[in-house]
């Protein structure tokens, strides 16, 4: 037998398993070693050799955090821990083309959830150029049949200023990262469902119930602007 024929019955070792146990090591170390961004972590060569692994295995698990967003290399300082951006890990992977209709569902019902909760932040943290703001881009905006779903572009105008008013990094990545899901489900019909609900808030009538900074109210109006959404998900 040659030496090919030896080679072609010989299989790859497959070392995914090592570097998934690597990977939980080194977050388990910054853990306990209770790193914060801005922290140098060992070099490669110094953690495949207190681990007694290879660098490739090393390397291949930085990578792994480093997509994750845990740690990132910069020159002349090292690799550093830093703190994730957690809608933008998210948003790496919710690409809705790709994505199954019952992921759609729960991402465009997330958005809802979202919406109705973020009125105590709004209201607390609105301005009287912020309300005027959101007064010019809904001034020209035409209501919707009782039945009909809004316009898009009304949609990501308006509720995009609402989360920026929030002040909240974390809820306007997440408006980022679910806007285009949001609008595909619209095109895509996903939500084309006739509803008996007749009643329900316009953008305007937002900001009217706004210039009060009535939590409350902002978050009914805000519940009863979206009804007709969450009835056709119901």
């Amino acid at each position: 037998m040659t030496t090919n024929e030896i080679m072609t019955d010989l299989e790859a070792i497959d070392t995914r398993s090592l570097v998934d146990k690597v990977e939980m090591n080194l977050i388990d170390f910054f853990i306990k070693k209770e790193l914060v961004p801005g922290d140098v972590i060992p070099r490669e060569i110094e953690l495949a050799q207190a681990m007694g692994v290879s660098r490739t295995v090393i390397r291949e698990s930085l990578n792994r955090l480093k997509t994750m967003g845990l740690i990132e290399s910069i020159k002349h300082k090292g690799t550093l821990i830093k703190s994730p951006d957690l809608a933008g890990i998210l948003q790496k992977s919710m690409i809705p083309n790709i994505l199954n209709a019952q992921s759609l569902k729960d991402a465009f019902e997330l958005r809802l959830v979202l919406e109705v909760g973020m009125a105590d932040l709004v209201v607390k943290r609105v301005t009287d150029q912020d309300i005027e703001e959101l007064s010019e881009i809904v001034k020209n905006e035409i209501s919707p049949s009782a039945d009909a779903l809004f316009n898009v572009d009304y949609e990501i105008k308006f509720h995009g200023k609402l989360y920026e008013i929030t002040g909240n990094e974390t809820l306007k990545g997440f408006q980022n990262l679910l806007l285009p899901v949001f609008q595909y489900v619209y095109s895509s019909g996903l939500i084309n469902k006739k509803t008996p609900d007749r009643k329900y808030v316009s953008h305007k009538g937002l900001v009217e119930v706004l210039k009060e900074r009535d939590a409350g109210m902002f978050r009914k109006a805000m519940r009863r602007h979206l009804q007709n959404h969450f009835n056709r998900i119901f």
